[in-house]
């Protein structure tokens, strides 16, 4: 049916054969335009492929990328390290102002990768995944990771700017907010493009009673939280100024995922050689 359905897409004549005793269900085609329809039918192929990590939200008119799960647990494998054989990497790679302050920057980045304890981690990842998830399915796996970790280091500038020199933080937070935030900036694009300004409003206060929710906690980093999630609103809205059809493009996802594997590699390679 679906092969079927492709080449009436594509004007392609064709008939469907049902079963017989020894073959199954068949697509018949005219031996002229056999080569388009094979054509048609690798084309679709290969744009569809992603389905297999993409699961659409009834009723919501989202997508959820299982791709996700693959960040959080990077993240989870160097909390292990750090736990149980080099303690030391907490102090190398966490958010420090007086040390970002007199040039230590890569800070910024690797403290996005820290976590406190174990309970700070598990918070990190139940929500993240979800969260990251679905900007994946909205902007593209390599454009979301990328512009979720810039909005997770955008929310320890925060901190830089409006703590004291004595500030230290650590944690993914800032970046799960972020892809919040990316999701409410992206409604409110799209939504402004059909007229609907009630819609606007409702993606803004959603994404705020969310993370009042979940980012406000008087014991957590709020400010982290706080630069993230608004980050997390510019970027969304630049990107959905883009459009979906533009981001999601396999090739600049491509660029995006090496281009932060990069910063990840390069932030920390700072710091583990500062550390000696």
């Amino acid at each position: 049916m679906d092969l079927s359905l492709v080449l009436a897409s594509q004007g392609i004549e064709h008939s469907i054969e049902p079963p017989s005793e020894t073959q199954g269900w068949r697509v018949l085609l005219d031996g002229r335009v056999y080569e388009r329809g094979v054509e048609s039918w690798n084309a679709y192929r290969k744009e569809n492929r992603r389905v297999r990590w993409q699961q659409p939200l009834p009723y919501t008119g989202m997508v959820f990328d299982w791709r996700s799960v693959a960040w959080f647990a990077i993240l989870a494998a160097i909390f292990a390290v750090e736990a149980t054989r080099f303690p030391e990497l907490h102090d190398a790679g966490l958010m420090h102002n007086a040390a970002v302050r007199q040039g230590e920057w890569w800070r910024l980045f690797t403290a996005v990768t820290l976590h406190g304890d174990a309970g700070h981690l598990i918070a990190n990842v139940t929500s993240g995944v979800l969260f990251l998830g679905l900007a994946m399915g909205s902007f593209g796996p390599g454009t979301a990771l990328l512009a979720a970790f810039l909005c997770g280091a955008g929310g320890n500038v925060a901190g830089l700017i409006f703590q004291g020199p004595e500030h230290r933080s650590v944690g993914a937070s800032g970046m799960v907010m972020g892809a919040l935030g990316m999701l409410a900036g992206q409604s409110a694009v799209l939504a402004r493009r059909e007229g609907a300004k009630q819609v606007i409003i409702r993606s803004l206060l959603g994404g705020f009673l969310l993370l009042v929710l979940l980012g406000l906690d008087p014991h957590t980093d709020v400010l982290g939280h706080v630069g993230g999630f608004v980050s997390g609103i510019i970027l969304g809205a630049l990107l959905g100024v883009v459009g979906p059809e533009k981001t999601q493009r396999p090739a600049p996802n491509r660029i995006a995922e090496a281009v932060c594997g990069a910063l990840v590699m390069l932030t920390w390679w700072l710091a583990l050689r500062n550390l000696r």
